[in-house]
């Protein structure tokens, strides 16, 4: 019954949304991806002569509905803003596997499935941010700095994202995979027990890390780019994590072809040139990193400096996805 449920809310999304598809000879997007479409798909439209079509709705939800369209399914791909959402469409069959030697060079292996089936576009880091005020750069563990805050001097200083965010959820579940689920637990506990303040969004973290509320939380890099813009005198600066040792957490936006795709040939022909040509207006709309290192970030993150990233673990974002929520509800992480 909440598979019908869901199905039944990602039409009502849709209905409120674009429509319809009515072209059956564009590409057609499923996406849970809300960023600077419109000037992507346009531009691939004006460099291809292919139309594109896309409905949005909530990653899962839009997952589901191509399970339940089958062979039916009016879409030709799913976009997803998380890995471990990618992951679980291709465990379910969802996704064709593709032999691109375009995608392959320019999509590093890891950022992209080791089959073909789905591929990173778009890269955001989930990295600490501090106010240099109240934190010395110094202070902080570049070997595990995720494990770091767990430490009681951090007690009090805390901000991060609630529980329920995909993002602290492909955190954690990125944490089990590294460190075991007793280690994961212990990192999460101390969270806790320092009495972090959770917040319902990363630009709250943000506001308040500026503001002195809190000296340091975690948020996705391009939040503070987006603040930056408008207020470039803001406290709050960016420290990679962990990059003496597994490198930052990272996760991507991402696509794959439909195996029951109508138009496989150009849904793939619109994924390489996301991947290619058209990566530049893919990410920098909303200052995500691109996942084509030929590709150079644009102004605002390229002053973050460069990092190192722990290669994308989707098998443990989306299986790991139940544990790692149980996790945090066992440590009474809210």
């Amino acid at each position: 019954m909440r598979s019908v449920f869901a199905l039944l809310a990602v039409v009502s999304l849709f209905a409120s949304g674009c429509g319809l598809f009515d072209d059956g000879n564009a590409v057609r997007v499923y996406t849970g991806r809300h960023y600077d479409l419109e000037q992507a798909f346009e531009q691939f439209t004006a460099e291809t002569g292919i139309d594109v079509e896309f409905l949005s709705g909530d990653d899962a939800e839009l997952r589901e509905r191509i399970a339940a369209e089958g062979e039916d399914t009016t879409a030709d791909i799913y976009m997803t803003v998380d890995a471990g959402n990618l992951w679980k469409a291709a465990e379910d069959g969802l996704l064709a596997r593709l032999n691109s030697p375009t995608l392959n060079e320019a999509v590093p292996a890891g950022l992209r499935d080791s089959e073909g089936r789905w591929y990173g576009l778009a890269m955001r880091a989930r990295t600490v941010m501090y106010n240099p005020q109240r934190v010395q750069e110094s202070a902080f563990d570049a070997e595990d700095t995720y494990a770091q805050l767990a430490e009681p001097e951090w007690r009090g200083r805390l901000c991060m994202r609630n529980s329920t965010s995909p993002y602290t959820q492909s955190l954690v579940a990125g944490l089990i995979a590294a460190h075991g689920e007793r280690r994961a637990t212990e990192i999460v506990r101390g969270w806790v027990d320092n009495d972090v303040a959770i917040f319902e969004n990363d630009i709250q973290i943000l506001e308040n890390i500026d503001a002195g509320r809190c000296d340091v939380g975690l948020t996705n890099h391009y939040y503070l780019a987006r603040l930056l813009v408008d207020q470039p005198d803001l406290s709050v600066t960016p420290f990679w994590a962990s990059q003496d040792g597994r490198g930052v957490h990272v996760n991507i936006s991402g696509a794959g072809v439909l195996a029951d795709a109508d138009n496989p040939a150009k849904a793939q022909r619109l994924i390489e040139w996301l991947a290619t040509t058209g990566q530049r207006s893919f990410v920098e709309g909303n200052h995500e990193f691109p996942t084509n290192p030929k590709v150079t970030p644009e102004p605002v993150i390229a002053g973050f400096g460069e990092f190192d990233y722990e290669p994308i673990n989707a098998e443990a974002y989306g299986q790991l996805n139940a544990r790692a929520v149980t996790l945090m509800n066992e440590v009474g992480y809210r």
